[in-house]
C-alpha cells in the first residue's frame, strides 16, 4: 500500500468559466489518460459573497444574524449550483480523452477574498504533486495594475510544480 501511494502521481486542476481552464482540462487529459496512477482533483474556487450580503456597517441584532445567514447560505448554494456544469463538463472532458471516472476528484472551497492563497493552500495541505492552471494572457499593463490569479500563484508558489497551459 505504501509502495501504491508512493506511486500515486496526484494533479490539481484549478478551473473556473474561462477558456484558459477548459484548456489545462484539455491537456491534463492529453497528458494523463491511460497512467492508472494518475489521480486528478478539479478545484474550483468560489467568491467570498459580495460585501452587500454580510456588511451593512453596524453590528447586527440576533434576528438579523439569522437572517444575514440565511441570505449568504442561499447566495451559496446558487453559487455551488453555477459550478456543477463546470465540473460536469471537466469530468467529461477527462473522460473523453480516456481518465476513468474514479481518477477524477471535483472540490470547491469557499474563498476567503482570496483565490490565490486559497489555491496554494490547497496544494500544500493536499500533497499534490503538481498543479495546472490556464493561463489566459494578459498586457503587461493589466499585470501591473490588476494582476491575476496566475501570476500570483507562480510568484508565490515557491516549491510547487506549476504547469501553466495557455
Amino acid at each position: 500500500m505504501a509502495e501504491e501511494a508512493r506511486k500515486m502521481k496526484k494533479l490539481l486542476v484549478a478551473i473556473d468559466s474561462s477558456e484558459c481552464a477548459s484548456r489545462a482540462v484539455e491537456y491534463v487529459g492529453r497528458q494523463f489518460s491511460g497512467m492508472e496512477e494518475a489521480e486528478v482533483t478539479l478545484l474550483h474556487v468560489l467568491t467570498h459573497p459580495p460585501a452587500p450580503l454580510w456588511d451593512d456597517g453596524h453590528i447586527l441584532s440576533k434576528d438579523e444574524k439569522t437572517a444575514r445567514e440565511k441570505v449568504i447560505n442561499t447566495w451559496l448554494g446558487n453559487q455551488r449550483a453555477k459550478v456543477e456544469p463546470l465540473f460536469k463538463r471537466a469530468v467529461e472532458i477527462l473522460m473523453g480523452e480516456g481518465m476513468k471516472r474514479h481518477q477524477i476528484q471535483i472540490k470547491s472551497i469557499t474563498d476567503s477574498l482570496d483565490a490565490a492563497g486559497s489555491i496554494l493552500e490547497e496544494v500544500r495541505d493536499g500533497g499534490y504533486q503538481t498543479l495546472v492552471l490556464g493561463r489566459c494572457g494578459l498586457s503587461p499593463v493589466d499585470k501591473l495594475f490588476m494582476g491575476s490569479v496566475t501570476t500570483y500563484i507562480v510568484n508565490h508558489g515557491a516549491g510547487i510544480a506549476i504547469c501553466l497551459v495557455e
